[in-house]
């Protein structure tokens, strides 16, 4: 099975690039699959990682950036495979 975690911040005012720079930088081990990272307007970063795990597995998380980063906490989402 393949499970998606999504993970997305809003940054503070002015501090898009920092957040995504912050972003960039964070190491999973061990590593997904697959990752992307995406950038939103209103300096908003979006992280899909997916990982060969059930739903349900632990596997790693990106976690809260410093509280001055962002603008709000860290929402995030937790998606499973299916088959079309």
């Amino acid at each position: 099975m393949t499970v998606a975690l999504m993970w997305e911040a809003r940054a503070a005012q002015g501090r898009g690039a920092e957040l995504l720079a912050w972003v960039r930088g964070q190491r999973l081990s061990p590593a997904p699959l697959r990752r992307e990272v995406l950038r939103a307007p209103q300096d908003r970063v979006l992280v899909i990682t997916w990982w060969d795990a059930e739903y349900d597995a632990d596997v790693p998380e990106l976690p809260e950036p410093d509280g001055e980063l962002v603008s709000r906490s860290v929402h995030r989402w937790r998606f499973e495979a299916v088959e079309e």
